[in-house]
C-alpha cells in the first residue's frame, strides 16, 4: 500500500506521519517511511539546493527539474521496490506538490508537469493521499514560529519566506487537485489540536484499508 499525506507548511505532515507508522505498527504492519525531498542519499543533496533560502531566486524551471530528478531517483530506488514487494510505503509528500508549488503558485503548465510525471512515476500513484488543510495564515504563523524557536532548520527555510498569497495559492491547487479525485484524496482538519488529528488521519486510513479495493495498485 502507497499513502501520502501533503500540505502546506506548519500543516504537521512530518509529525502526523509518524503517529500513523506508529499506528500501522501497533496492527502488525511495518512501514516504510520517506519523504520528498531527500528520500535517497542523491536526494538529500537535491533537498539541500531545494530548501537552502540563499536559493531563493531560482527559477522556477529550475525549481521543478531539481525536483523531478529527486523523484526519480526516489520512485527508482525507494518506493517502487517496496511497493512491488509489498509493503507498506508511506511518505511525506509526492508527486502532488509538485503540481501545487510549481503549477498552481508558481505558475508553470500542469499539462507539462503531468507529462513529466508519466515518464518518472512509470505509473506509480499513491492509493491514498491525505490533505493536511488549514488556512495559509495558520500554516506560515506555525512554521516560522517553529524556525525562531529552532523546532525547523534555518538552512531549509526557503518556502517559509515565501510571501503569504504563494501560500494561499498552495492551499487552493491542493483543494482543486482534492476535489477532482476525491476518490484518492481525504481532507483532514489540520487547524485542530495534534491528538485529534491524528485521530482523524486513523480514521481515515481505517475506513480506507476495509475497501474491497484498498490494495489495488
Amino acid at each position: 500500500m502507497f499513502i501520502t499525506l501533503e500540505g502546506g507548511e506548519g500543516a504537521g505532515k512530518t509529525t502526523q506521519i509518524l503517529h500513523l507508522a506508529e499506528w500501522f505498527q501497533r496492527r502488525g504492519t511495518a512501514c516504510l517511511l520517506t519523504r520528498e525531498p531527500g528520500g535517497t542519499p542523491l536526494g538529500k543533496s537535491i533537498r539541500a539546493l531545494l530548501l537552502d533560502p540563499e536559493n531563493r531566486s531560482m527559477a522556477p524551471e529550475t525549481e521543478l527539474m531539481l525536483y523531478m530528478a529527486d523523484r526519480a531517483e526516489h520512485v527508482q530506488r525507494v518506493i517502487l521496490p517496496a511497493v512491488s514487494a509489498g509493503r507498506t510505503v508511506l511518505c511525506d509528500r509526492f508527486f502532488d506538490a509538485t503540481l501545487v508549488y510549481q503549477g498552481f503558485a508558481r505558475g508553470l503548465p500542469l499539462d507539462r508537469l503531468l507529462q513529466l510525471h508519466q515518464l518518472v512515476l512509470n505509473g506509480l500513484r499513491p492509493q491514498l493521499t491525505l490533505l493536511l488543510d488549514l488556512p495559509a495564515e495558520v500554516g506560515l504563523a506555525r512554521a516560522r514560529g517553529q524556525l525562531a524557536r529552532g523546532a525547523r532548520a534555518q538552512a531549509e527555510s526557503r518556502f517559509e519566506r515565501e510571501e503569504i498569497d504563494f501560500h494561499r495559492r498552495v492551499r487552493e491547487g491542493y483543494l482543486s487537485l482534492a476535489r477532482q479525485e476525491p476518490g484518492r484524496f481525504r481532507i483532514i482538519d489540520a487547524g485542530r489540536d495534534e491528538e485529534r488529528v491524528e485521530a482523524a488521519i486513523r480514521a481515515a486510513v481505517a475506513a480506507f484499508i476495509h475497501r474491497p479495493d484498498a490494495s489495488a495498485p
